[in-house]
């Protein structure tokens, strides 16, 4: 997401630490998707297409034919350059060398001239070589995002993952070769029992790749996965919620004790190193979201694209539309969405904006130990976060006559 040699006054790949501002209106943030997998994992629910190869020539033109078409719009204006910019997959780095540069190329010079600029490309081990990376520091990405999930062999396997063992920490070398000083890993914790890995073992292998950011998530069931369709069949148990919740727990104390800052509910960075573009997601700003299956948003409106590949593709080809459906969040909506995507975030809700009759929540909430008032902020603890969903709805019922909170 960083257009990493633009940033004047600054090293390669380093970011100064003032926040960048914007024009109000401005949309500075966009997702692109990249559907290409090498193999669909066990549990994932996510728009891919199964293709080892990628086909790069063939995104960028469906990218390119999107992009056009979202310029032509009024609800999504581009007066300053990005901010943030964030390939997601599916997995990109089996687009090749040449796509970020292709990508590049299309979103234009003027787009992505912000000093501040983070440019974000998710990456599979495997597929992370010395040459993927030395392209896309080229092409001006500056933060890699990999897709770790365990070091234990069998976990590998049984969630369908290419690399082993030692290819998280190859990708790490790699990326440090090519001048990457802004590396992502992710994690998945709360798997089946049987599979007997030790996560412990599995942080303590994370914390050795001294990247600068981390991700955990919870293993989920989505119905219409293989992983989904075992569970229903009894053929596959999930881990128990007391399991779930002491690897959680476990995680946070070790990554904070390291000197990560906890700073959403799954979310860990070394001080500076917070995910400029999730913090887009978090505040409810605007962004735009390209590729197929991908989110747009701009207050109150929500839309979101043709899931299968081919669809978007042919779609966006013929000069159609690559949007299936929107929905527009009517106030009690948008509230809700607040009340969640503050209290998912460090910097909570505030406690200003909320009626005298909440108090009660709240105070239990603090007895309890799920959350801690500071500095006018109401904030979850990680006891909280384990309930975050559950909480939400909760406070926003003491709060439902609110019109609007802050």
């Amino acid at each position: 997401m960083d257009e990493v040699a633009r940033a004047a006054g600054t090293r390669c790949g380093e970011q100064p630490r003032e926040e960048p501002s914007s024009v109000d209106g401005a949309t500075v943030s966009v997702y692109v998707h990249a559907p290409f997998c090498a193999r669909r994992c066990f549990y994932c629910d996510f728009a891919v297409k199964v293709d080892r190869e990628g086909g790069h020539e063939a995104w960028l033109q469906a990218i390119s034919a999107e992009w056009d078409q979202a310029r032509r719009e009024a609800l999504f204006s581009f007066p300053e350059p990005l901010q943030t910019l964030y390939v997601g997959g599916g997995t990109p780095s089996l687009l090749g060398p040449g796509a970020m540069g292709g990508l590049a190329s299309l979103i234009g010079p003027r787009l992505l001239s912000h000093p501040l600029l983070e440019w974000t490309a998710e990456a599979n081990p495997e597929s992370f070589t010395p040459a993927i990376a030395r392209a896309w520091r080229e092409a001006g990405v500056n933060r890699v995002s990999l897709g770790v999930q365990s070091f234990h062999e069998p976990s590998l396997r049984w969630m369908g993952r290419l690399h082993g063992s030692a290819g998280s920490a190859e990708a790490v070398h790699n990326a440090r070769g090519a001048g990457f000083r802004n590396v992502s890993a992710d994690l998945i914790f709360g798997l089946p029992g049987h599979l007997a890995r030790d996560w412990s073992d599995d942080l303590g292998r994370a914390l050795d790749l001294g990247v600068e950011h981390m991700s955990l998530y919870g293993l989920t069931v989505e119905a219409r996965t293989p992983l989904g369709q075992a569970v229903a069949g009894g053929c596959e148990r999930v881990a128990s919620e007391g399991r779930y919740r002491d690897e959680y727990l476990e995680a946070v104390e070790r990554l904070t004790g390291a000197g990560y800052l906890h700073y959403e509910v799954s979310s860990f960075a070394l001080p500076g190193r917070e995910s400029r573009h999730n913090e887009v997601y978090w505040s409810g700003r605007p962004y735009l979201g390209l590729g197929n299956g991908a989110h747009s948003f701009c207050k109150p409106l929500r839309r979101w694209n043709l899931r299968d590949w081919e669809e978007y593709s042919t779609s966006v080809a013929q000069g159609g539309s690559a949007i299936v459906g929107h929905e527009v969040l009517d106030p009690a909506a948008l509230r809700l969405e607040r009340i969640w995507l503050g209290l998912r975030a460090r910097s909570g809700v505030s406690l200003a904006s909320m009626p005298a009759r909440a108090d009660g929540v709240t105070e239990r909430w603090i007895r309890r130990g799920w959350a801690r008032a500071e500095a006018g902020r109401l904030r979850l603890t990680c006891e909280g976060w384990l309930l975050l969903d559950a909480l939400a709805i909760e406070l926003d019922e003491a709060v439902t006559s609110r019109k609007d909170m802050e």
